[in-house]
């Protein structure tokens, strides 16, 4: 069998396994995102070998989607790090033979915590599938390795059970793209969920200035905030307009009595705003369509004015 064919053949077979793993989820598949929903401490996952590489794996999908999650190796469990767990705690634990003594070893002190157990296992009556109140059932007709000893399809099953209880118990727990992005805060997928009103100025470092204001004053606070524009803002405190730097421009070219000039001479009308709610990457969008670099932010129904976002602000915390 050429590379091609060998290739094609592994990803055929470990394809078929995960297919194959649908049909098995039921009443023990709900059973473990009860448990896990109902978990009051910290689900611990275990798992010798390439299993306890998977483990890390669902560990680290669970914490970073609402579930607190720690990795525990067995091997140096039994020597002190089964101290890390509570009786609050949930375990999962992958063995696809059930009988991996390292983990095998463990089983009783979670026992005597009365610590509910998830098995991840291949399986039927293994020393954990029997211990286990809850069995994900991983069994695969054949690994795609030609000789049939280095895990592939299943290593690739329990990974793949792992992801569906991690996504069954985001969903139940209402976790939404804000939960994300705060336990992401260094990547790139959760600077792309950062709102605008995380990253607006506010309070007196917003710009702003009345109708009647003189041009004098407009240069004065424009200059002050340092933002390239100012807003506007009527007797009843709504934004009424802003004025930017290419208002300025544009007037000076067009009007010989420029001093003469009020703010609401220069302002801008139903300027594009954006609310304080949305994502910081919709922000960019629209600066972008219309080729400014600043947005008034308003809040609520009433769209009153909340802060001034620009588009340094959202350069500076990544998320283009």
């Amino acid at each position: 069998m050429n590379p091609v064919e060998r290739g094609a053949r592994t990803l055929r077979i470990e394809a078929e396994a995960l297919a194959g793993l649908i049909e098995r989820l039921d009443g023990g598949f709900i059973q473990a995102v009860e448990i896990v929903l109902g978990c009051r401490g910290k689900v611990a996952v275990t798992g010798m070998g390439k299993s306890g590489l998977i483990g890390q794996k669902i560990s680290a999908t669970l914490a970073s989607t609402g579930t607190p999650s720690y990795f525990l190796h067995p091997a140096e469990g039994v020597h002190g790090d089964l101290g890390m767990v509570t009786k609050d705690d949930v375990i999962v634990a992958l063995s696809y033979s059930g009988e991996t003594d390292e983990v095998v070893r463990i089983l009783p002190v979670f026992a005597r915590l009365g610590t509910p157990l998830i098995a991840i296992t291949g399986t039927g009556n293994s020393t954990l599938w029997r211990a286990a109140q809850a069995v994900l059932n991983i069994h695969v007709k054949e690994e795609a390795c030609p000789i049939q000893l280095a895990p592939t399809a299943s290593s690739t099953a329990a990974l793949a059970m792992g992801d569906a209880l991690a996504m069954a118990v985001l969903e139940a727990r209402g976790f939404q793209p804000e939960d994300f992005a705060r336990f992401h805060p260094g990547g790139a997928l959760g600077k792309k969920l950062i709102r605008v009103k995380e990253l607006m100025v506010t309070g007196d470092d917003v710009p702003q200035v009345e109708e009647a204001a003189s041009l004098d004053r407009v240069v004065r606070e424009m200059s002050a905030r340092r933002l390239g524009m100012t807003c506007v803002m009527g007797m009843d405190q709504e934004l009424r307009g802003v004025i930017t730097d290419g208002d300025l421009r544009r007037a000076l070219e067009k009007t010989e009595d420029l001093p003469e000039l009020t703010a609401g001479d220069l302002m801008t009308i139903d300027p594009t705003t954006i609310d304080q709610d949305e994502m910081a990457a919709a922000a960019v969008q629209l600066m972008e369509a219309g080729a400014i670099t600043s947005l008034a932010v308003t809040a609520g129904a009433d769209k009153l004015l909340a802060g001034v976002l620009h588009l340094h602000h959202v350069l500076r915390a990544g998320v283009v």
